[in-house]
C-alpha cells in the first residue's frame, strides 16, 4: 500500500532565518511608491509579498502584503490598499511578472486622481529585501507516517521554507513536499491536493493543518 512505501531519499525538513537588509529607497507618497517599486531589486518585490508571510504568524491584518498595509494604515487609501490586496503573489509564475502586476494597479489608480495621496501622520515607506538562511532540522522521513510526525513537529519556518521559500525564489514550482510525495512515494493525488494549497491571506500553522489534514486522509484511506 502506498502508506508503506518507503522512500530512498527521505525527505529532510528545512526552517529558515530571515536576515533582513535595508535598502536606499523609501517612499512618502503613491506616486514615490510607483517609482520606487519599479527600481528596487526582486528580492525587495519578493520581501514586501512573499516574505509578508513568514514575518506575520498569525496574519492579523485583513492586507496580505507590506504594499497594501503601508497604503491602508499610514497613508489611508483604502481603494488602491483593497486593489493590492487582492494581488496574490502565488499565482504568479515570476517575481518580475508580480512586479508588473503590482506597478499595473498602483499606475492605473493614480491616473483617476488629481491629488496624489502621501503619508500625513504615518510612517514612510522602507524598502527592504531579505537573505533566507536554511536551518537543517535534523528531522528525516523514509514513509508517509514519519512524514506527517515530521510535519506536525517542526518549526513553522520550515513550512514557509519548503511551501513558499521553494516555489516562488527556488523554482521549484510545485513544493518540497507535492514533489518529494509525487517522487519518492509515489503518492500523485495527495502531492496534487497539497499542491493546491493557496497560502496566500492566511497563517503557517493554518498551511501545516491543511496539509495534515490532506495526509490523515490518505493515511486512513490506506489503513
Amino acid at each position: 500500500m502506498s502508506t508503506v512505501a518507503t522512500a530512498t531519499d527521505p525527505f529532510r525538513f528545512i526552517g529558515c532565518v530571515e536576515l533582513r537588509q535595508s535598502l536606499d529607497q523609501r517612499a512618502t507618497d503613491e506616486r514615490e511608491l510607483l517609482d520606487r517599486l519599479e527600481d528596487v531589486p526582486s528580492g525587495s518585490v519578493f520581501y514586501h509579498t512573499h516574505g509578508y508571510f513568514l514575518r506575520h504568524r498569525p496574519i492579523t491584518t485583513a492586507y496580505g502584503n507590506d504594499f497594501a498595509a503601508w497604503v491602508a494604515v499610514h497613508v489611508r487609501d483604502q481603494v488602491l490598499a483593497e486593489r493590492l490586496a487582492v494581488i496574490n503573489p502565488f499565482e504568479f509564475s515570476s517575481l518580475e511578472a508580480l512586479r508588473e502586476e503590482l506597478l499595473s494597479a498602483v499606475h492605473d489608480h493614480l491616473v483617476h486622481l488629481s491629488v496624489v495621496p502621501r503619508v500625513e501622520y504615518g510612517e514612510v515607506f522602507h524598502f527592504q529585501q531579505s537573505h533566507i538562511v536554511e536551518v537543517p532540522l535534523g528531522s528525516a522521513a523514509a514513509t508517509l507516517a514519519e512524514f506527517r510526525q515530521g510535519l506536525a513537529e517542526v518549526d513553522a519556518s520550515a513550512i514557509y521554507y519548503h511551501m513558499v521559500e521553494a516555489r516562488a525564489r527556488l523554482g521549484r514550482r510545485s513544493g518540497d513536499f507535492a514533489e518529494w510525495l509525487r517522487t519518492s512515494l509515489g503518492m500523485t493525488a495527495l502531492a496534487e491536493r497539497i499542491q493546491r494549497i493557496d497560502a496566500y491571506m492566511t497563517s503557517l500553522e493554518r498551511v501545516r493543518a491543511r496539509v495534515l489534514a490532506l495526509v490523515d486522509t490518505a493515511l486512513e484511506e490506506g489503513a
